[in-house]
């Protein structure tokens, strides 16, 4: 039996991807070249189609990124007595 439509991958064109993102269409088959979304050419004639649920992993990956990016920042301001405590004479 057939797996329902339902639960079948759907797949963006990169324009709507580039929307979704903010950022161009070559950056989006930048991103499926270089693995960070998954897609492939689909169709005749073949056209890219980059899979929805990727875009939501990328878009967890890069707020993950930029939580971690965040902390290190947070830490690297942070002043030797604010981190280890007062000096003892």
């Amino acid at each position: 039996m057939a797996d329902s439509p339902a639960s079948a991958p759907r797949f963006l064109a990169p324009a709507q991807v580039a929307e979704l993102l903010d950022i161009d269409v070559d950056e989006v088959i930048a991103l499926v070249m270089a693995g960070r979304l998954r897609g492939a050419q689909l169709g005749a004639p073949a056209r890219w189609r980059v899979e929805e649920a990727s875009v939501s992993d990328y878009l967890a990956e890069q707020t993950e990124d930029a939580r971690r990016m965040a902390l290190w920042r947070q830490a690297d301001a942070a002043s030797f007595p604010e981190v280890w405590g007062p000096q003892r004479p």
